[in-house]
């Protein structure tokens, strides 16, 4: 047995739950220090996340999944960010920054109307703010200098990537001057002076999202509460990552990507899903290391107790699509060097707490590599009812080697889901579950919390009974994805204890003992 395989996460040593919400669906109704909190487009670090992981506790939950918190491109995808490593500015709490005295209120923020430019105009003039203080304040200053230099392997790259792109209205960098394009070292010098003001600013951000992230876990850790993360396998083409590591994607002279990543037809979509991101020079980071991934999951770990491998089966093959195909059915399968690739990760960082997303068209030697690192895989429920006895999905064939969800940000809420199946379809569902009158979605969360996967997720819409126009995420979709938000006002009385009662009957309360 290699010496990896039995590094599991302390996590899954007790059983528990967890709830699956991305912290922009958090609403924004209270402030720390006034009634009216600074307006936000959606939900931040501030108030209303401590309130949540207050509830969090109260219902003995003891685990927050989160979809990946980078900065996100126009279309809010949390997958196609311009950063692996940056935490998206917008999740930052001006309301935070006022309550910790970095800087002061403006009284006429409360009357803006929230709009990107908005909220990047009065995070600038927070920055004003704090770079005064620091001026002054010794304790602060060097708080400032130990993030910078901590974090020097992507913060310096990805705070010149957008001053850049906002110098250049945003265009991508392959049509940047050759010379910053192919990062010449007089180029990159001169525009780092010229764009100084701008580079402090993406400075600020980021160290105003790490103290505000840090604050939060520490908040939820004092809960017994522990955050898991999800980290996409690829990048987006139009970021910091590519551009400043050019040498480990499959990219022409030019810096456009030769083939491109998707997925060939599968349950979410009848065509495939032709995503778009460049592909990994798999060679060239191998040769080096995988310092470039081991870097990655570095960062992960500074923010995650726990972390979601989205699209694990690219690491033991992946759909490569030409880069002038925009048609997924044209990819084909080209293996990856997993093997390599996870023994790495695991002897740079023993004890590694992954859980692989192991979802879609699986094949024996995915899972053959998943269990050589015995990492946990995922099973929906929604996938369950097909009829198969022996569907993988369903709760008579879980294992103590997976974690279960209801459903995840790519389903419809179980609610929408079951509205939406055939009275046939229907009738299977019930017929396996025992049950004629309860709420479905209360039929399949216990179903869940009854399993023998030592983790059940539960995205938050379920516990709510929210039908399907509350769900995160269409695949293969564009529009109002991304953008859900719950108020406070859709919590029933008692929720709280009507969970706590249910994860106690199915012992899901966890451990109360510190684990590291």
């Amino acid at each position: 047995m290699p010496h990896h395989a039995s590094h599991v996460s302390s996590l899954f040593l007790n059983r528990r739950a967890g709830v699956l919400l991305h912290p922009t669906s958090l609403p924004n109704e209270h402030s720390f220090f006034h009634e009216t909190p600074c307006p936000q487009m959606h939900g931040t670090l501030g108030k209303d996340a401590y309130l949540f992981v207050d509830f969090l506790a109260q219902a003995g939950i003891s685990v927050w999944q989160m979809l990946p918190t980078t900065p996100t491109h126009a279309d809010l995808s949390p997958y196609q960010s311009v950063s692996a490593h940056a935490g998206n500015p917008e999740l930052i709490s001006i309301d935070w920054l006022v309550h910790r005295g970095w800087v002061e209120a403006n009284n006429e923020w409360i009357n803006l109307e929230p709009s990107k430019n908005i909220l990047q105009a009065i995070r600038m003039e927070c920055a004003d703010q704090f770079y005064r203080r620091v001026q002054h304040d010794s304790l602060l200053a060097e708080l400032l200098n130990k993030f910078c230099n901590d974090n020097s392997y992507w913060l310096d790259d990805f705070a010149l990537f957008m001053a850049l792109r906002k110098h250049f209205e945003h265009k991508s960098w392959t049509q940047w001057p050759a010379g910053l394009k192919k990062r010449l070292a007089d180029p990159i010098d001169e525009y780092r002076e010229f764009l100084a003001t701008d580079i402090s600013l993406h400075i600020f951000e980021q160290f105003a999202f790490a103290e505000q992230w840090k604050a939060l876990r520490d908040y939820a850790r004092e809960r017994n509460i522990f955050l898991f993360g999800d980290m996409p396998i690829f990048v987006a083409h139009d970021s910091a990552d590519v551009w400043a590591s050019q040498e480990f994607f499959n990219l022409d002279e030019n810096g456009n990507a030769l083939t491109v990543a998707g997925v060939p037809p599968d349950y979410f979509s009848e065509t495939g899903q032709h995503w778009g991101n460049p592909h990994y020079n798999w060679p060239a980071i191998e040769a080096s290391g995988f310092n470039w991934w081991i870097n990655r999951l570095r960062t992960q770990l500074n923010q995650f107790d726990l972390i979601r491998i989205d699209h694990f089966r690219g690491f033991e093959a992946f759909w490569e699509i030409p880069g002038n195909s925009l048609d997924a059915r044209t990819g084909q399968w080209v293996k990856a060097p997993g093997d390599a690739f996870l023994a790495a990760c695991f002897e740079a960082f023993p004890g590694l707490p992954l859980v692989a997303e192991n979802l879609g068209l699986i094949t024996p030697e995915v899972e053959a590599l998943r269990h050589k690192f015995n990492l946990p895989g995922m099973l929906v429920l929604q996938f369950a009812f097909d009829g198969n006895s022996k569907n993988p999905h369903l709760p008579h064939m879980h294992s103590l080697s997976d974690v279960v969800y209801t459903g995840t940000h790519d389903n419809d809420t179980t609610v929408g889901w079951y509205e939406s199946l055939n009275q046939e379809q229907k009738k299977k569902v019930r017929n396996y579950l025992y049950a004629s009158e309860q709420k479905i979605n209360w039929l399949l969360i216990e179903s869940a919390l009854a399993s023998v996967a030592p983790l059940a997720m539960i995205p938050l819409q379920d516990f709510l009974a929210l039908n399907g126009e509350h769900r995160m995420n269409m695949p293969g979709t564009t529009g109002i994805n991304w953008t859900w938000q719950f108020n406070w006002s859709q919590f029933p009385e008692g929720l709280n204890e009507t969970i706590k009662t249910k994860l106690t009957r199915y012992d899901r309360l966890g451990h109360k003992s510190s684990e590291n």
